[in-house]
C-alpha cells in the first residue's frame, strides 16, 4: 500500500511546485539598462520588510495581474502603492488592489517607483517618481497587444503617495521632458482615467485641471493629511468641467486600503462604487475596434 502512494505522492508534489511557480505574477523592469540617472544602482536589490514593504528601489518595474481571458474587457489600470516615498505598501496597496480590478475584467499592473525619502536615494518626487508612473502608462500602451489591452483605455490609480504621484501626472503639466530613448518614450503617458485613493496634498492644487482626465476620488473625512487635497482636487476638476466623483466616508481615518482595513460595511463596500464608475464611464466596454485578445 505505501508502495502504491509513493506515486502519487510525488505527483502531488509535482503539481504543487508547478502550481506555486505558476502563481507568481510576472515583473518587468520600465528601463532594463537602468533607470534615468539611476545606471549606477541599475541591479541593486530591493529591500523588503515582512515581505509586504518594499524599500531600496532603482529599477521601477510593473508586476502583471492579467484579469481572466474568460471575462477580460480590455481595461488596464497601473496601480501606484502608497508609503510616504519611503516605502511601498506593495501588497496591501498594491497586489490586493490589482486582484480586485481583475475580478471585474480589468488588468493591473503593480508599479514600483523610486522612493525619494528612502534614506541616502537621491531622488526627486516630481522629477523621478512622476517619471517612473509616465513611462509604466507607456510600457503599458506599447505592450497592449500582449495582454489584450485598449490603449485608449489605460488609468492610473494611486494611493496616498501614490496618489501624489497620479496627480502630478494627470492633472499637471509634465515639466521639462527628457528626450525619448525609445519608442516606448514616444507613446502618450496621459492616463484615460485617474483614480486617487486618499492622495496626499503634493500636485493639489492642480496646474492643468480642465486637462484631466475623468476622475473617482476616495478618502476619509477624519483624515487630516488627505481629506482636504481630495477634495480641493475634485472641487477644481467639477469647476473645470471635467467628470469627477468623490466619496468622503464618515468616521474614517487614513489607509483603509481596498476596504479590508475597517469595520464599517460602507467603506468595505468602496470598490463596488469604484466598479459602478467604471462601468457608468464606459471603461469596461471595448471600444471600435479594440477588442480584448481571447
Amino acid at each position: 500500500m505505501k508502495r502504491a502512494l509513493l506515486p502519487l505522492l510525488l505527483a502531488l508534489a509535482c503539481g504543487a511546485s508547478i502550481a506555486q511557480q505558476q502563481a507568481a505574477p510576472p515583473a518587468f523592469q520600465l528601463w532594463p539598462d537602468g533607470a534615468p540617472g539611476a545606471e549606477k544602482r541599475h541591479g541593486e536589490a530591493e529591500k523588503v520588510a515582512d515581505g509586504v514593504y518594499f524599500s531600496n528601489i532603482h529599477d521601477p518595474s510593473l508586476t502583471v495581474s492579467r484579469a481572466d481571458p474568460r471575462h477580460a474587457n480590455g481595461a488596464a489600470v497601473v496601480i501606484v502603492p502608497g508609503g510616504g516615498h519611503r516605502m511601498l505598501v506593495f501588497q496591501n496597496e498594491g497586489m490586493v488592489a490589482a486582484k480586485t480590478l481583475n475580478r471585474i475584467g480589468v488588468s493591473a499592473f503593480v508599479l514600483k517607483y523610486r522612493l525619494a525619502r528612502d534614506g541616502g536615494s537621491g531622488y526627486d518626487i516630481e522629477r523621478d517618481a512622476a517619471a517612473d508612473l509616465r513611462r509604466a502608462v507607456r510600457w503599458v500602451r506599447a505592450h497592449a497587444a500582449e495582454y489584450g489591452v485598449d490603449p485608449q483605455r489605460v488609468g492610473v490609480m494611486g494611493f496616498s503617495a501614490g496618489g501624489e504621484l497620479v496627480s502630478l501626472v494627470a492633472d499637471n503639466p509634465e515639466s521639462a521632458p527628457a528626450p525619448a530613448r525609445d519608442a516606448i518614450d514616444k507613446l502618450s503617458a496621459r492616463p484615460d482615467f485617474q483614480v486617487l485613493v486618499y492622495p496626499g496634498p503634493l500636485g493639489s492644487p492642480a496646474k492643468a485641471a480642465d486637462k484631466a482626465p475623468p476622475a473617482f476620488i476616495v478618502a476619509g473625512s477624519k483624515d487630516s493629511c488627505c481629506m482636504p487635497p481630495a477634495l480641493k482636487l475634485y472641487q477644481q476638476l467639477v469647476a473645470s468641467g471635467v467628470s469627477a466623483e468623490l466619496h468622503l466616508y464618515a468616521d474614517t481615518d487614513h489607509a483603509f486600503n481596498m476596504g479590508q482595513r475597517g469595520e464599517r460595511v460602507s467603506l468595505q463596500h468602496w470598490p463596488d462604487r469604484l466598479a459602478d464608475w467604471l462601468a457608468d464611464g464606459g471603461w469596461l466596454i471595448a471600444r471600435g475596434a479594440s477588442v480584448p485578445a481571447p
